[in-house]
């Protein structure tokens, strides 16, 4: 397999998607090509040329069980609320069915996040705990355009990701598990990180652009 894809910008940018039940939990991933992603990841704009992100790769399989534990806890938490996808049935055969898929996907994932062969936990130097919108949509403008980016690299290179947040339910114990000072540093998301079982994922279907586009006003 080369060891990046052949695809053009607007493939990588249609075709990257959550990828949970197609992630090879059995493959080992190089840290090398991690750092590759990495790399490229900081080349992402922050506020103020700060740059003030910390990346965390897990790959030690104690630590990626821990965060496993912790990130299917919340989503059981998540899966008993009125917002989960698989209690929100409409009774609208195509619209229900799709429910269901995503709420499947996402129990498969949850049972196994400790089993993905690497973990990356992006961070931003910091706090904006209840902090007003402006505030808080500045602080976290200044890390996901970064963690998009590592998103985008590792599908280039076969890779899959799915970026969660569950896990910040419990982002304390997360902290003490990785040793990150949690008064100092906040973590924006869990990527899961392996090779794909197969690499040809497609565009998904997504709401008309007339819908939800607004020219001058909305």
């Amino acid at each position: 397999m080369p060891r990046e894809l052949e695809l053009t910008t607007d493939e990588l940018l249609s075709t990257t998607r959550a990828v949970r039940k197609r992630l090879d939990l059995a493959r080992e991933v190089p840290l090398e090509i991690i750092e590759e992603c990495l790399e490229l990841a900081v080349q992402a704009p922050s506020g103020s040329n700060r740059q003030g992100w910390h990346w965390v790769v897990v790959t030690d399989s104690g630590k990626r069980a821990a965060l496993g534990e912790l990130y299917r806890k919340a989503f059981d938490e998540y899966a008993a609320s009125p917002h989960f996808p698989g209690n929100q049935l409409t009774g609208e055969a195509e619209a229900d069915e799709s429910r269901r898929r995503i709420a499947d996907s996402a129990r498969y994932l949850a049972d196994r996040m400790g089993e993905v062969p690497v973990l990356v936990v992006p961070c931003l130097a910091g706090r904006v705990d209840n902090a007003a919108s402006a505030q808080s949509a500045s602080y976290w403008g200044s890390l996901f355009p970064a963690a998009w980016s590592f998103c985008l690299a590792a599908r280039s290179r076969g890779l899959g990701t799915s970026w969660t947040t569950l896990h910040l339910r419990y982002e304390r114990d997360a902290a003490e598990i990785l040793g990150i000072p949690y008064d100092k540093v906040s973590q924006g998301a869990l990527l899961p990180v392996a090779y794909t079982k197969g690499t040809d994922f497609k565009p998904a279907t997504r709401t008309d652009l007339d819908s939800i586009v607004h020219i001058d006003a909305w």
